[in-house]
């Protein structure tokens, strides 16, 4: 073992033989974490001759878990028998299953996985009688997850008005249900196991003294019951080695709370804290950059990294005139640095605060004929609602595209199920028809026969026949994204996919975003919308394992590591984003993300953003640089965002005010069909959006061939807009 220690720095050492008792282990990025347990673990059993059975170790991924158990076998030459590893939620599993005479459950419980349990909700809600378009099933399913994790059972629940007292309900018929199935939710393995230690003195007793030694990986992401969990299992030796890292606890929406580890510190008397801050991964420009960034956040330690691997070069900064300039910037680089020679394709990252920000980013490698991995997410053309809502505009176009049809015939779900389409399908055979044109009979004038001839299926038919015949007339008479919101609004396809707390910013802003690809066809048509589409789809064919540049969110690069990344967005109400504006915490949290992104970097960084960014609704936004690159020293960067920050504060958080100037259009010239326009708008005018409201123009001027009028709408603020295709309308002048 001594030699095996020689193979660590003088911090990691430290942690790994660390005497018995309560240890806390910051480690930074790069700084070996998973080493350091691996060996806690090794050294444990070989030096101190702890018994691998009274160890356990805790991870929250399978995959973590298996890297470390290899890594231990390697050490010890398989002498690991008995050992516990595993997640939180298999860790608690093991325990139910062996005490479920203490629960209301026998021991062959089954598990409900995420569709089961959304199932039951919509279940239940059916059941009450209530009304689930005011009680959405996944956020109802929120609501009871997250009670859950702060060990919040359902007779427990607080109740503060008719909602909650609503919620409260649903959540006591959810949990009987699970219990009359013999079945726990994921939430369920935690809270049983806590709760079961913290009432039954004899069960906590007897495993917190077979466990002699815990030990936790990732510690920042644990949640109130898996941190009381932790501390009933501790409660007799106090044996417990924990690794993490306030600075990247990025899942507070999950319900992770990265003050656990300052509770540790109080509830453990006399725990040791060990810092790691040798970085093996970055250079220390990038380090110094990263700890620029994370030394504005409060309620943490703060930490030196450092480095072997020298300074390293400037971290580039760059601003582009606006979002598509922004993707053509990261190409361009990265396709020049490889033809160059100074990398190969895999060695880049991009990364992004949405999933809706990789649109862009996919269409420069496509017009640039390059390859791209996509991490975290279905490529933008294929998620669910970008190839729903091109389905919808596929069958408006081809009333006979039967894939489109089968589709979205029951988008959203309005009754017709197997047995109607079938019969529907059956029918058109008979009539030698496609299923669309039978439904634009319906629809239509000639609506008897083919109503008489489907029955009763004809009465749950109709109602779509009648939006897909209204639909075929608009698209004589409206422009590409008029029929689009058309669509949107008689399906109700905004509260249909908005209809999942966590996942609803980002589908809608999907929504958004194949909008704002649609104005780029305005003048072209559907034909060539679609048959654009369809190309683009066939970049879904690519393998995942290609050699190529990785697109993924900030989540996402969690634990991962690249020579080059590309931190793209950086601008305020994306990075940080809007949501976290009025919140110190989750403004706290969007600058943690920001960090990770960071020290992703091993050897090149770049930082960009755009001057402005064209909006669904055919204007253009002037962007406002992120407040993350203010604290930037100038020694280690190279480029400049063109407008001066002054910068006042308000609590933890920072507000930039910023010159107006946004710069001439001599500076934002790029290529554009030439429209002949005169100057419409002027100072002063009061006009009117369609979706804005009214307003008063506070600027005008020609460019790009077109005219950019800036309006300040209140309650709104200033909006860039695009006068031929904004809608505006003059009202008069103030």
């Amino acid at each position: 073992m001594a030699d095996l220690l020689q193979e660590l720095n003088s911090q990691q050492q430290a942690a790994v033989a660390a005497p018995a008792g309560p240890v806390l282990v910051l480690a930074g990025p790069g700084s070996g974490k998973t080493r350091v347990l691996t060996y806690r673990i090794a050294y444990l059993i070989a030096a101190l001759g702890v018994p691998p059975y009274q160890i356990l170790a805790v991870t929250f991924t399978n995959k973590a878990a298996r890297v470390m158990e290899t890594r231990v076998n390697t050490l010890l030459g398989g002498k690991t028998d008995g050992l516990w590893l595993g997640t939180f939620h298999a860790i608690c599993g093991r325990i139910l299953r062996r005490e479920a005479a203490h629960l209301p459950i026998d021991h062959n419980f089954v598990i409900f996985d995420a569709d089961d349990q959304i199932t039951l909700v919509k279940r239940v809600i059916k059941e009450m009688g209530v009304n689930d378009k005011d009680y959405r099933p996944h956020q109802v399913h929120a609501r009871i997850s997250s009670a859950k994790n702060d060990l919040i059972g359902p007779e427990d629940y607080p109740i503060e008005n008719y909602r909650d007292e609503t919620i409260a309900g649903i959540y006591k018929a959810y949990q009987a249900y699970l219990v009359g199935s013999n079945a726990l939710d994921f939430d369920d393995m935690l809270l049983y196991t806590a709760k079961l230690l913290e009432t039954n003195p004899t069960v906590r007793e007897k495993y917190a003294r077979r466990f002699r030694h815990i030990l936790v990986d990732e510690f920042q992401d644990t949640n109130k019951a898996q941190y009381y969990l932790l501390t009933h299992l501790a409660s007799v030796h106090h044996n417990i080695f924990v690794v993490g890292d306030e600075d990247q606890s990025i899942y507070r929406w999950r319900g992770a709370d990265y003050q656990n580890i300052l509770r540790f510190s109080s509830d453990f008397d006399h725990s040791q804290k060990i810092l790691l801050e040798q970085n093996y991964r970055s250079t220390q420009t990038i380090l110094d950059t990263a700890v620029a960034v994370i030394d504005d956040n409060k309620n943490r330690t703060q930490k030196h990294l450092f480095t072997d691997r020298g300074t390293g070069e400037r971290v580039t900064v760059y601003e582009a005139k606006d979002d598509i300039e922004e993707a053509s910037y990261v190409v361009d680089t990265i396709a020049r640095q490889v033809m160059l020679g100074r990398a190969k394709e895999s060695d880049f990252a991009i990364m992004y605060r949405t999933n809706a920000q990789s649109r862009l980013l996919e269409e420069a490698f496509r017009r640039a004929n390059m390859s791209y991995r996509l991490i975290g997410a279905q490529r933008f053309y294929g998620r669910r609602e970008v190839k729903d809502l091109i389905s919808f505009m596929r069958l408006i176009y081809n009333p006979r595209d039967e894939i489109s049809l089968a589709r979205v015939i029951n988008l959203p779900p309005r009754g017709i199920g197997n047995v109607t389409l079938e019969k529907l399908q059956n029918y058109a055979r008979q009539k030698g028809q496609s299923s669309g044109e039978v439904l634009l009979s319906l629809g239509g004038g000639d609506a008897r026969q083919a109503a008489d001839a489907l029955g009763r299926a004809a009465d749950r038919l109709q109602s779509f026949a009648e939006m897909l015949t209204g639909w075929r007339l608009d698209l004589e008479r409206m422009s590409l994204t008029e029929l689009f919101d058309q669509v949107l609004r008689d399906t109700e396809y905004q509260a249909f996919i908005t209809d999942d707390r966590d996942e609803e910013q980002d589908r809608w802003a999907n929504v958004l975003e194949l909008r704002q690809v649609l104005l780029e066809y305005e003048d072209q048509g559907m034909a060539q919308f679609l048959e654009a589409m369809a190309l683009v789809a066939d970049q879904d064919t690519l393998p995942e394992t290609l050699e190529a540049p990785t697109l993924l969110t900030l989540h996402a690069a969690k634990g991962l590591e690249f020579p080059q990344v590309f931190i793209i967005g950086l601008d305020e109400q994306y990075l940080p984003h809007s949501r976290s504006m009025d919140d110190p915490e989750e403004m706290e949290e969007e600058r943690r993300l920001f960090y990770v992104g960071i020290t992703r970097a091993e050897n090149c960084l770049y930082l960009v953003r755009a001057q402005r960014r064209r909006s669904p609704y055919g204007s253009y936004e002037t962007m406002l640089p992120s407040r993350f690159l203010q604290p930037l020293p100038d020694e280690l960067i190279q480029g400049r965002i063109s407008r001066p920050i002054e910068r006042r504060s308000t609590f933890d958080m920072s507000v930039y005010q910023w010159d107006r100037q946004y710069g001439s259009p001599s500076q934002r010239k790029r290529s554009a069909p030439p429209k002949a326009r005169e100057q419409r708008f002027y100072p002063e005018m009061h006009v009117e959006h369609p979706v804005y409201g009214e307003g008063v123009v506070r600027n005008s001027r020609l460019e790009y061939g077109d005219e950019t009028v800036e309006v300040y709408f209140e309650g709104i603020g200033l909006k860039a807009l695009v006068a031929s295709l904004s809608s505006l309308e003059v009202l008069g002048e103030e």
